[in-house]
């Protein structure tokens, strides 16, 4: 039996605790409905009138008539909480409405377009994982030397920079002076630039506690006395170091989701990449506003179903929750 099937048990009867369990579900409802307001509101207090931009689109001069009869198709007359009411009643039937100016269901259009994020989130949490494990391992190892120093300088340029600054000059460095990547659309390595762009951006807190994290745990009483017993480097830092090392990282990986959800927003757009990020920004500003909704509304429940990911993950590499809890029981 390997040492990972021995908090296996034991996280399955956290994970099946009632009280842990109804938690999470009723943050999950709470959440939901938040977040369905909160996208209602936006849509209500949004200046413009989303029937002009879509009478534009097949008359010259548009009549007062014309707007009217529209908005009453639409429902736009009717009063607030009928709106909400109807809006509500929809999202239980998973219907998030049409976009105006496709035609489209809100759905297919965020369906053809999340392939796109999903391939930059996935490449950029992967050069992320690259650069923290790279300058977190190295300047934990050689603290205080030029790779220390230069570890800290990155992390300064990284935080410091804009995420639509920095887009810019990689795109000025890669693509026009020295012509290697191309700095709009996702073929022949497109994705490239826009993934470095993003993982610039969001790795330097994480290489810092990374690095400060090694450090601590390689300085533990455990550790030491592992290493009285002759077990090998290799084991001690797989075993006890990384893994205490994640713990912290791991905790600051909720709270980062949003700054990796807008800076990919803006990393879309200056890269043409076509992602919900960019949807949304057209849906802004050609005021259709079911696409805006369906965005802000399937964005907030991925955000919260990545931080049961977390919350899970964390309970992996700290057992010590899962004891406590079935304990108490």
């Amino acid at each position: 039996m390997n040492s990972n099937s021995k908090w296996l048990p034991k996280i399955w009867i956290s994970f099946r605790n009632k009280q842990w369990l109804l938690k999470k579900l009723g943050e999950g409802l709470l959440l939901f409905w938040i977040i369905s307001l909160v996208s209602f509101a936006i849509v209500q207090v949004a200046p413009g009138d989303a029937t002009l931009s879509l009478l534009r689109i097949d008359t010259i001069a548009i009549t007062v008539e014309q707007v009217e009869a529209l908005r009453q198709e639409m429902g736009m007359n009717d009063p607030l909480y009928q709106k909400y009411v109807r809006y509500m009643a929809n999202l239980f039937q998973g219907d998030l409405g049409e976009s105006v100016m496709t035609g489209r269901t809100v759905a297919a259009e965020l369906i053809q377009a999340f392939p796109a994020t999903f391939l930059l989130a996935a490449t950029s949490l992967l050069l992320t994982v690259l650069l923290v494990a790279v300058f977190g391992s190295l300047s934990a190892l050689y603290t205080g030397s030029w790779i220390d120093k230069f570890s800290t300088a990155f992390c300064l340029m990284g935080a410091s920079i804009p995420t639509f600054w920095l887009g810019l000059l990689l795109i000025d460095l890669f693509s026009v002076r020295l012509g290697l990547l191309p700095a709009v659309g996702m073929a022949n390595g497109g994705l490239v630039l826009p993934s470095l762009a993003l993982a610039i951006a969001i790795a330097p807190p994480f290489i810092k506690i990374f690095r400060n994290s090694l450090i601590d745990c390689a300085r533990q009483d455990y550790i030491r006395a592992a290493r009285s017993r002759g077990i090998s480097e290799r084991l001690i830092f797989s075993r006890h170091i990384l893994k205490g090392s994640l713990i912290p990282v791991v905790t600051i990986l909720g709270v980062s989701l949003g700054s990796l959800l807008g800076g990919s927003v803006v990393v879309e757009v200056i890269f043409g990449l076509p992602g919900v990020g960019k949807l949304a920004i057209e849906a802004v500003t050609r005021r259709d506003y079911a696409i805006i909704q369906g965005f802000v509304l399937s964005i907030g429940l991925l955000i919260f179903f990545i931080n049961l990911m977390v919350d899970l993950s964390y309970r992996y590499l700290n057992p010590a929750i899962s004891l406590k809890e079935a304990e108490r029981r």
